[in-house]
């Protein structure tokens, strides 16, 4: 089973795309990189092109297109620009696994090109599933395309359900940190700063998910995700507050019994194990020692106190395109809070407002999704 991994990585430069490359580095023998695409980051582009030598790079920003090009002009290195590119490199490319670690919407247009080809789909990018998780396993089943989980909650449910396929499952429990304001209040909320809101107290992210974190909004997409990806409907899926990041989620069967997957919180281990699915690989990875972690405890989530993890149930409660207009409207709020141009509570209150004005669509088209997307920005944009 010791055959080359073709991987194509779009989002290269951010968090979970550059421990990608980590895992790329450590087993070179196994991963061959085919494809790397970045939004404007053209250094870290440029560097990562000429050390993993892919046949494909794509810069999403297109003013740094001429960068890019001129510094791997010696290299034999294809360079593209623009967000259309990103998708169309979809069809050209010998990739067989495309790990989706773009941020936001913009991973949805290229993980549907990559479906269509075919390329089995490591999927980081939660967003995908949350705007249009009907249409996306649709098109997997049509084109008998693998969905991998990446996020580490849902990872962990899809790892606890191996060999599982004939039994069936009474809920699934996806555990959350609870972030840096775990057991605060409103009144405790009102005038958090950026600073406060960005330091996570197990995970290193990027800035919209770790702000996600901590208004909760990042559970309430993976209750969503996790709908499309596991068949369930809202009432088997629970979240719970667990603040050692350890028991990373779980199942609970008919039986009444109780599977769970532990270890500690890095993410390259989700990563790896979508990389080399269904077999697992040796890792030089930290262990965990129960020596040292010594308590494992449970919470239940403040719905009123972080009012984006109920939006996202209702959301998923009402289906058609209600999850499309939450998750445009919050990278709009969480766009504006880092910039200082709205409060930390507003970033649901302004979630919830969107919900209540954009036209809802019970029976959205992938067309009728990218109009509810751009309409629900315009809409949030005006309320900031």
């Amino acid at each position: 089973m010791n055959e080359i991994k073709k991987i194509a990585i779009l989002g290269s430069t951010g968090s979970i795309g550059t421990q990608a490359l980590e895992i790329a580095r450590e087993q070179k023998d196994r991963i061959q990189i085919e494809v790397l695409t970045a939004n404007s980051n053209a250094d870290l582009l440029i560097a990562q092109a000429k050390e993993f030598n892919p046949n494909h790079v794509v810069i999403a920003d297109e003013n740094k297109y001429l960068q890019v090009k001129e510094a791997l002009a010696n290299d034999d290195i294809k360079v593209f620009a623009g967000n259309k590119s990103i998708a169309d490199v979809m069809e050209i490319t010998s990739a067989d696994t495309v790990l989706t670690a773009m941020v936001g919407y913009s991973g949805l247009l290229p993980t549907i090109k990559a479906i269509q080809n075919k390329k089995r789909i490591a999927l980081a990018n939660k967003e995908t599933l949350v705007v249009a998780g009907e249409l996306i396993t649709e098109m997997c089943q049509e084109n008998r395309v693998s969905l991998i989980p990446v996020d580490s909650e849902h990872s962990a449910i899809f790892q606890c359900l191996v060999g599982e396929d004939l039994n069936t499952i009474d809920k699934i429990i996806l555990t959350a940190s609870g972030g840096p304001f775990r057991g605060k209040k409103r009144s405790d909320l009102a005038e958090v700063t950026k600073a406060q809101a960005l330091k996570h107290p197990n995970w290193n992210m990027g800035a919209k998910i770790t702000i996600d974190s901590a208004t909760l909004m990042n559970k309430g997409l993976e209750v969503i995700e996790a709908k499309w990806l596991f068949g369930l409907n809202g009432s088997q899926i629970e979240a719970v507050v667990h603040p050692q990041s350890i028991i990373h989620s779980m199942v609970e069967f008919n039986d009444g019994s109780i599977k769970a997957q532990m270890g500690l919180p890095d993410m390259k281990l989700p990563i790896h194990y979508a990389f080399f699915y269904p077999e697992r690989v040796n890792t030089n990875f930290k262990r965990m020692s129960f020596k040292e972690v010594n308590m494992l405890t449970f919470e239940e989530p403040d719905k009123d106190t972080f009012r984006n993890l109920a939006l996202a149930y209702q959301a998923m409660n009402n289906g058609g395109n209600m999850a499309c207009i939450l998750n445009a409207a919050n990278e709009i709020a969480v766009e504006a809070f880092l910039k200082d141009k709205i409060k930390f509570l507003q970033i649901a209150e302004l979630n919830e407002k969107c919900m209540q004005k954009v036209n809802f669509i019970q029976k959205p088209s992938l067309q009728d999704y990218i109009e509810t997307d751009a309409e629900t920005r315009k809409v949030a944009a005006s309320l900031v």
